[in-house]
């Protein structure tokens, strides 16, 4: 029997979006043929069938991919095409090797988790996985900077990294120098610092919540520095708010 080729990433059947329709679809298949083909027969139809699926799927995700690069690509203003391309090239790699690390983690920590073991040993396992995972990833991140170099500017790559991290960094700095108008120099350095340092992490991350929470974590780590540092933040928001809407009143009242 003849059938559709595996492809690279194969996209589960529990994936939350398509599950309870995939499951239908196998059951349903089995009680209407069963009693009448063998089962080897069936078992290829199915393995057709969800190889299929898979690359479906995986188009899906390749056009999601494509789509997400050349968004960021865009803003680099790259004249020559090959060079457009090349770059282009290297990000979707990027995000499609940060995937097959994250997936390939996740389907090992799961396993860990399985086995008839000690709490204390499954704990251990899964530990030693996750600096694994982070080692890789690591790796991976400084491979992919060194590709972008030999290509872009230092200015470009920062807009690569703003790109893949949904521009969390420049929103969130202008936000605080907005917010906050009396930052010494050494603060702003600190606060800057971190940002970026969040930055670099929430890169690798393997999706968008997991990135904002990277991103959670530093604007935690800054707004307690500047509470010890004898800033009211609260007040300081609300203060904000009142000069953001005060702005607008003023620019309608001029319309």
């Amino acid at each position: 029997m003849k059938c559709v080729q595996p492809v690279n990433r194969i996209i589960p059947f529990t994936d939350v979006a398509n599950h309870n329709r995939v499951d239908f679809f196998f059951n349903f298949i089995y009680s209407l043929v069963l009693p009448r083909i063998k089962r080897g027969v069936l078992t290829a139809l199915l393995l057709c069938s969800s190889l299929a699926y898979a690359q479906q799927n995986d188009t899906a995700y390749q056009r999601v991919i494509s789509e997400r690069t050349a968004r960021i690509v865009n803003t680099l203003d790259i004249t020559d095409a090959a060079v457009r391309e090349k770059v282009q090239a290297q990000i979707a790699e990027q995000y499609i090797s940060l995937n097959a690390i994250h997936d390939g983690s996740k389907a090992t920590v799961t396993a860990i988790k399985a086995k008839t073991i000690a709490k204390e040993d499954i704990a251990a396992e899964v530990k030693t996985e996750e600096e694994g995972k982070t080692a890789k990833l690591q790796e991976l991140h400084k491979q992919f900077i060194a590709k972008l170099k030999t290509t872009l500017t230092e200015a470009q790559i920062e807009k690569v990294k703003d790109g893949m991290t949904y521009r969390i960094l420049p929103v969130t700095w202008t936000a605080y120098m907005d917010m906050l108008q009396k930052l010494t120099p050494e603060q702003k350095e600190k606060m800057y610092g971190w940002l970026v340092e969040a930055r670099e992490l929430a890169m690798d991350e393997g999706s968008s919540d997991k990135k904002h929470a990277v991103f959670g974590k530093y604007k935690g780590r800054i707004n307690n520095y500047l509470s010890a540092a004898g800033y009211d933040m609260k007040k300081e928001g609300e203060e904000w708010a009142k000069r953001i809407q005060a702005a607008k009143d003023a620019k309608q009242n001029s319309n």
